[in-house]
This record gives C-alpha cells, sequence and structure tokens, in this order.
C-alpha cells in the first residue's frame, strides 16, 4: 500500500495519484471562503464537525491572504459566523473543540489583520464579528478566555489563551490603534493575570506571557484615557503576586545573563582568545564587541510598568532569593514555546521564593535588583546597536524611578544589606579585568554608583550618547541628595567617581567643535559642576571621614588645569553673542567656589614647596597643607543644589514608550507560535484531566 504524504492541506498518494486529495478541514475551510451562506444549512453538524478537527493554520492564513479586499467583503457573514461559532466552542465542555477554537481565532485575526494593512475600505472590527454585534461577541470571548485563564485544569489551553491574548494585542504594530483593546480594556482580565502570577505552577508555565501581556495592556491609549490596568496595577498590594512577578522578571533577566556569561566564556577560551594573548592586547576591545545577546525590551518594560506604577513593588526588588545561576533547575514541565533569539524566550523554570525553597547558608544570595544592574552592566556596555541603545536608556529610566524612592534608597544605603555584586565591565587596553573573587560585600548603593562611573568612563567616543550621560549624572545626583537628606555618610570609593567626572569634562572639552554640532554639551557641563558643588558645599554631612573631603580638594587641585580649562572655554563663549552665551555663562557662575578653591590653595602649596625645597610634593604633603588652610578659604553658599525635577513619563519620554512599545509588539508578533501543540500532545494531556 503506498504512502500517505500530506503538504499544505493536500493529502497525496505517492504514486501517480492524478488528483491531490485535500484533508476534510481544509474542503470546509473552503465552503466557508466560496459559499456566501451558512454552511451549516447544508450541513446542520458543520460547525460542531469543524472545531472537532485539527485546524490548519498555515491553509486558513493562507487563504484569508489570497482574497482581496473585495472578495472578503463578500464573504463578511461567514467569516463572522465563523469568529462567533469559534467563541461558542470556548464553552464546550470537550477540550480539543476549545483547542482547535482558540488556534482558528488565532488565524483569523492574524489573517484578517494582513489583509487590513494593505486594503482600506473595512474595519477590522467589522470583518470579524460585525459592528453589530461586536460588543456581545466581545464580551463572550474576553469572558471565555477570563473562565480558561482561572480554572483548574488544562496548562495547554491557559497556554493558548494568553498566545490569543497577545495575538489579539499585537495584530498592530502600534497598539494605541487597535480598536479591538477598547473591548480588552472594558472586559478586564487583568484578576486572571494576576491568578497566574500568585500561583508557583501557573506561574512557572505562564509567568512570561502574562508579564508581557500585563505590560502591553498598561501602554494602550496610556496618555489619551483612563487605562483600567494602569489604575489597577498601580494598587495591587498582594505580596504574592507582586513577589510573582518580580520572579517571572528576575528569572528572564537571569537568563539573558547567564546566555551573555556563556558567550563570554565560548569567546574568552576560543581561538581568537588565543591569538590575542599571543599578539597582546591590541585586538580586545574588537573581540569584545562580538560577545552579543539580543535583549529583551519586554521583560524590562514591565519591570519599569511595576516600579514606576506600583509603590509596594519597590519592596519586591530587595527580596532575597538564592543566586539563579547556582541553582537546579526543577524538574517539573516546562511550556513549549517557540524557537525564539536568545534574550526573548520564555523562562524555562520558576525562580524560587524562600517559601519554595530554603536559602542556603553557602550559596551567594540575589535579589531582583541585583540581576538587574548586572543586566544593566551588559546591555548599557555597547550603545551603538539601536535595540542596546533603547535598553540602555530604558534601565537607565528604571534606575531613575529608584534613586527618586524614599523606601528604595532606604534598603539601598542600608549597611545590614550587603551584597556582592559582580558587574560586567568593557574591556579595554588600559584596565586589568577586577577579580570577581576580589568583590567586597557592600551595600546596594555602591553597585549602582560602579555602574554609573562604568558607563561614564567607558562611552566617551564621537558617537557620543548625550542622553544616557544626563540620566547617569542626574541618577547620582538624587542618590547624593537623599544621602545628604538623610546623613547617610556611604563608604565608597568617591575618588573614582570624581575622577571619572574630571575625565568627562576633560572629554567635553577636548572635543568642543564635534560635540556642540550635536549637543548641547553646557548641560551637562553644569550638571557635573554641581555635583562637585554639592560635595563641597555638603561633603562634611554625608562622605565617610573628614580624610574624604581633604582628598575632594586634594583631587580639584591636582586636576586644576582641567577645571581652569573649562573656565577658560565657558568664558570665551558667554563673552560672545552666539548661541551659547546663557549656557556657557551658567557653567561660569557654577564654577565659582571650585576656582575659589584652586586658587586659594595653590599658591599656598607653591609656598610650603619653596620654602621646604621640595619640587614635587607627595599627597601626604598636599593634604597637609590643605587641611592647615581651611580657615581661611572663603566660599559663596549656593541654592538648589540638593533640589532636582521629578521624573515625568508622560511630558518628556511619551515618544520613546511609544516607539519602544511599537518595537516590542512586532518582536511580540513575529515569535508567536500557535501550532507548537501537536494533536497527540493535547489528547495525552486531556486523557489524564478528571
Amino acid at each position: 500500500m503506498a504512502q500517505t504524504e500530506k503538504k499544505g492541506g493536500l493529502l497525496r498518494k505517492s504514486s501517480a495519484s492524478k488528483k491531490p486529495l485535500k484533508e476534510k478541514v481544509v474542503l470546509m475551510y473552503d465552503e466557508i471562503f466560496t459559499v456566501r451562506k451558512d454552511p451549516s444549512k447544508c450541513n446542520p453538524r458543520f460547525w460542531e464537525e469543524l472545531f472537532l478537527m485539527k485546524v490548519n493554520l498555515e491553509y486558513l492564513e493562507g487563504k484569508l491572504e489570497a482574497l482581496d479586499g473585495e472578495e472578503l467583503m463578500k464573504i463578511k457573514d461567514n467569516i463572522n459566523c465563523l469568529f462567533q461559532h469559534c467563541i461558542q466552542a470556548l464553552g464546550e465542555e470537550h477540550p480539543i473543540r476549545v483547542v482547535n477554537a482558540l488556534q482558528t481565532l488565532c488565524a483569523l485575526i492574524r489573517g484578517v489583520h494582513q489583509k487590513n494593512k494593505s486594503t482600506s475600505g473595512f474595519d477590522i472590527i467589522n470583518m470579524l464579528v460585525g459592528f453589530d454585534k461586536a460588543e456581545l461577541c466581545m464580551k463572550n470571548l474576553m469572558e471565555s478566555l477570563d473562565s480558561l485563564l482561572c480554572a483548574e485544569g488544562s496548562e495547554s489551553l491557559k497556554s493558548l489563551c494568553l498566545k490569543l491574548l497577545l495575538c489579539l494585542v499585537t495584530v498592530t504594530d502600534n497598539i494605541s490603534q487597535n480598536t479591538i483593546l477598547e473591548y480588552v480594556m472594558i472586559n478586564s482580565i487583568f484578576e486572571a493575570i494576576l491568578q497566574i502570577l500568585s500561583s508557583p505552577l501557573s506561574r512557572r508555565e505562564h509567568g512570561y506571557d502574562a508579564v508581557v501581556l500585563l505590560a502591553l495592556l498598561v501602554n494602550y491609549r496610556k496618555y489619551e484615557s483612563v487605562n483600567p490596568y494602569i489604575v489597577k496595577l498601580s494598587i495591587v498590594d498582594d505580596e504574592a503576586t507582586l513577589n510573582g512577578m518580580g520572579l517571572v522578571i528576575a528569572q528572564a533577566l537571569s537568563e539573558y545573563n547567564r546566555q551573555y556569561k556563556d558567550k563570554e566564556e565560548e569567546h574568552q577560551t576560543g581561538f581568537f582568545s588565543a591569538l590575542t594573548n599571543m599578539v597582546g592586547s591590541m585586538f580586545i576591545a574588537d573581540a569584545d564587541e562580538k560577545i552579543s545577546v539580543q535583549t529583551n525590551e519586554a521583560i524590562l518594560l514591565a519591570l519599569y510598568e511595576a516600579v514606576h506604577l506600583n509603590r509596594n513593588f519597590i519592596t519586591v526588588l530587595a527580596q532575597s532569593h538564592p543566586e539563579m545561576g547556582l541553582m537546579t533547575t526543577p524538574t517539573s514541565p516546562v511550556p513549549t514555546t517557540p524557537v525564539t533569539p536568545l534574550g526573548t524566550t520564555p523562562p524555562s523554570s520558576d525562580v524560587i521564593s524562600s517559601a519554595e525553597l530554603p536559602l542556603d547558608a553557602d550559596v551567594q544570595t540575589s535579589n531582583l535588583l541585583i540581576t538587574f544592574l548586572k543586566y544593566s552592566s551588559i546591555v548599557m556596555q555597547d550603545t551603538k546597536d539601536e535595540h542596546r541603545l533603547h535598553s540602555g536608556k530604558l534601565c537607565l529610566i528604571i534606575l531613575t524611578c529608584i534613586a527618586e524612592d524614599q523606601y528604595a534608597n532606604a534598603f539601598l544605603h542600608d549597611d545590614n544589606m550587603n551584597f556582592r555584586v559582580n558587574l560586567h565591565r568593557m574591556p579595554m587596553r588600559h584596565r586589568k579585568k577586577a577579580a570577581d573573587k576580589n568583590l567586597p560585600c557592600r551595600p546596594l548603593v555602591c553597585a549602582v554608583l560602579d555602574l554609573m562611573v562604568e558607563f561614564i568612563v567607558t562611552h566617551m567616543m564621537k558617537e557620543f550618547p548625550m542622553d544616557l550621560y544626563v540620566r547617569c549624572i542626574q541618577i547620582v545626583h538624587k542618590l547624593l541628595c537623599y544621602q545628604k537628606k538623610c546623613r547617610v555618610r556611604l563608604h565608597y570609593t568617591w575618588r573614582e567617581l570624581w575622577s571619572a567626572l574630571i575625565n568627562l569634562l576633560k572629554f567635553l572639552m577636548s572635543n568642543e567643535t564635534v560635540l556642540l554640532a550635536k549637543h548641547n554639551i553646557f548641560t551637562l557641563a553644569l550638571m557635573v559642576v554641581n555635583l562637585f558643588n554639592m560635595f563641597i558645599t555638603y561633603g562634611d554631612t554625608f562622605l565617610p571621614t573628614p580624610s574624604s573631603y581633604d582628598e575632594l580638594y586634594y583631587e580639584i587641585i591636582r586636576m586644576h588645569q582641567n577645571f581652569d580649562n573649562l573656565y577658560s572655554m565657558v568664558l570665551r563663549l558667554s563673552t560672545n553673542a552666539g548661541q551659547w552665551k546663557e549656557p556657557a555663562s551658567k557653567v561660569t557662575h557654577a564654577l565659582v567656589n571650585i576656582r575659589a578653591i584652586i586658587n586659594h590653595f595653590n599658591p599656598k602649596i607653591e609656598s610650603y614647596a619653596a620654602v621646604n625645597h621640595i619640587s614635587q610634593l607627595s599627597e601626604d604633603q598636599v593634604l597637609e597643607v590643605v587641611r592647615s588652610n581651611y580657615d581661611t578659604l572663603t566660599l559663596k553658599l549656593q541654592d538648589g543644589l540638593d533640589q532636582y525635577e521629578r521624573y515625568s513619563e508622560q511630558h518628556k519620554e511619551a515618544a520613546f514608550f511609544k516607539e519602544l512599545v511599537r518595537s516590542i509588539s512586532i518582536n511580540v508578533r513575529k515569535n508567536l507560535a500557535f501550532n507548537t501543540l501537536s494533536q497527540e500532545v493535547l489528547l495525552k494531556e486531556f486523557s489524564t484531566i478528571s
């Protein structure tokens, strides 16, 4: 007997059959798309039979794509009928019918959207359900999906429900133009999403899709109307739910960090690494630029919305759990997901809360904030790539929200919460790679400051990321404001920060002509100078020791040439009538105390050297001069140094988030797959359900 092969809905014998035979389900699709009346009039059991047969997604979407707008309008009633019968089938007891109905709905939504992109003259809602029945049909659909997501039972059905909802949300690139979402707003599934996140089993299977779905729904017309998902997310206070959301985000970011580390190790042990060791370090920077793992903006957006909207979520950032890279993966079944690029796939297992897996004293503990800081240290290394630039910007926005929060600052600066945070550092020719084992345990704010210093030091380049630098300096300023306000004396290597800031000023001056053609560098220069003013004016209230304050003066005096050059530059531009007159003059005024320190101490140091017949003074000798001449130093009190403008998304970041959400929507839609569940797997699962 000749073997039977299947391809594109056609059945044919491998012998020489003249006419290929079509699957029955394909014949039924043809009937829906060619007959202009309800197919059930000829066959009363048409719809009942249709949902018992395995969906041919490829054929169904292809059929819709092949029709032009006019042809599609002719069979609109049949498409409406199919859509309505799909919704009815969701209430069936037989799970195979429900699965087939869900997959058919996905194909219909995607197929009709494809036509809507290229053809004007009909609305997507009208095409799917008809305007007259849209409200009732969509209400029934959302209620059915809500029931399936909340019910105890098939995890495969829940997975398909979430994929259908993601399909609905991402059917247009700009989700705010997706009119179908009005019905998702009216008939909320918010509680169903929370239920998934609060249950360990559901979270392990569906947490990733649920979190991404919520992040997208929150961004629907968020500036034009009242979005119920924003309102509800902002008032969630259930600990299990918030922790569940944090665990899903932490796992996804941790997975990205692990993939990057694996690629880095693979790269270092490869042939190219051996070659660079032989030749020297001249190729290090180029080699490491090739280490790339695709960023995950969707999960980062979810973290941002949680931090930005919900004050209660801040506590989740500090929830301790074992270091994820050291944990063994649970043996529970993993959800079937499409193959997607590195960094975008849902995590395969849940991160365990303290209730689920006890902490081991020998295992390094971590938390969501540490995982996020490590993630940030990777994506912020290379801002030349657009996705990484967006990711880096979003990381800094999240850190801005954290740096403004009083409670977040309390645990960031808590001496009793010390962690060893291994940030990724960009390979550079003039510095050695730090040994991970030598990292000290410090309050978490030290890791945030390290990340900011690392960014400042490593991004002074022709394609200068001005916006990121401004955000970076703002974060440092906000942390200093908290330290000054609460008199927190942080034991940190402040010299590294001062050195990085002075080198940044030096870079701005060296590249004045090139940078001024694109940026107002005086805004950034003013912010840097005012950070020094903050240390000068209030440093005695938050620097750890009196000697730290002395060291600040030493650094200013040691690097006085840079400040002198900056003053010369801004004075030159502020005395001209050009476009930079006003911003340059602001920097001139801000430099008054720094210049007073230099002009006061330099003659004293020269005099000390002359009297003692020393050609070059040591650091200790300079510090001795500084300490003995504070009394005669006169400084001006500068107002507003410890004030800042709070972060506002709507007024300043709306365009960025609109473009980011658009990019995420396209990526989610591209990576959605509905046919990953084979009929055999489903039958096996449903046969065990009581």
